[in-house]
């Protein structure tokens, strides 16, 4: 079976495409430039593409900076940092970038079309503290309806599935998820900050952090001011 996996390089990500590769796919990785803060993340995507021996890796590039709205591609809007759990599970944050996982789901779909593959697989997580409204169970049904509705593969009768295998793990359960697959979790990055060693405070380092912290096992990623 032929599927197209979205690669961030993040935890989430890498550990999903290890799961293609245990479901026995032929994977083909897909990741994304498009200006983000942490464009840092696109090496390690491509790390942990060549360490998980996909067919192709593939990076598409465009500006979501021209209308920013985020955080993420707006560096007048302020990263959120030090913030609790409880904070960050209070309201949608502004490191949601505005439709990103429709843009890129399209992309995949234009490319999972394109080479007859029959799965589109995405890391999205409904029990994630960001709260992201694309990540959730109902936006992945009304795409998968998009995908049989806006192809020619899925008029035929033979749709292109979205497979979302973390949208109902919480961290903890994601990362154990990966151990058990053999997820290379130093290859991976989650900070939103864009430097070249992970901040530690935001948000996304916050969570990762403290799943690793909840299953006493030690992140094999550098962080700033965090004593290896």
């Amino acid at each position: 079976m032929k599927a197209v996996i979205l690669l961030s390089g993040g935890l989430d990500s890498s550990t999903v495409l290890y799961q293609a590769k245990a479901d026995g796919c032929e994977c083909h990785s897909i990741s994304f430039d498009y200006q983000q803060r942490h464009r840092r993340e696109l090496q390690s995507a491509l790390s942990v593409a060549n360490k998980a021996g996909v067919i192709q890796h593939q990076v598409v590039n465009f500006d979501l900076r021209q209308w920013g709205g985020s955080a993420l591609t707006d560096d007048t809007i302020a990263l959120p940092q030090e913030r609790s759990l409880d904070e960050m599970s209070q309201n949608i944050p502004v490191t949601y970038v505005p439709a990103r996982n429709t843009i890129f789901l399209s992309f995949a779909l234009g490319y999972a079309e394109a080479i007859a593959a029959e799965r589109v697989y995405i890391g999205v997580n409904a029990l994630d503290y960001s709260g992201y409204p694309d990540c959730r169970p109902d936006y992945i049904q009304a795409m998968q309806e998009v995908f049989r509705l806006g192809t020619k593969q899925g008029r035929e009768g033979k749709p292109i599935n979205i497979v979302t295998p973390l949208i109902n793990l919480k961290k903890t359960e994601i990362i154990q998820l990966g151990n058990q697959l053999g997820v290379p979790w130093q290859l991976t990055w989650s900070c939103y900050a864009g430097g070249d060693i992970a901040c530690g405070v935001c948000d996304s380092c916050r969570l990762r952090l403290a799943a690793f912290a909840e299953l006493k096992l030690k992140d094999p990623l550098p962080y700033l001011g965090i004593k290896s």
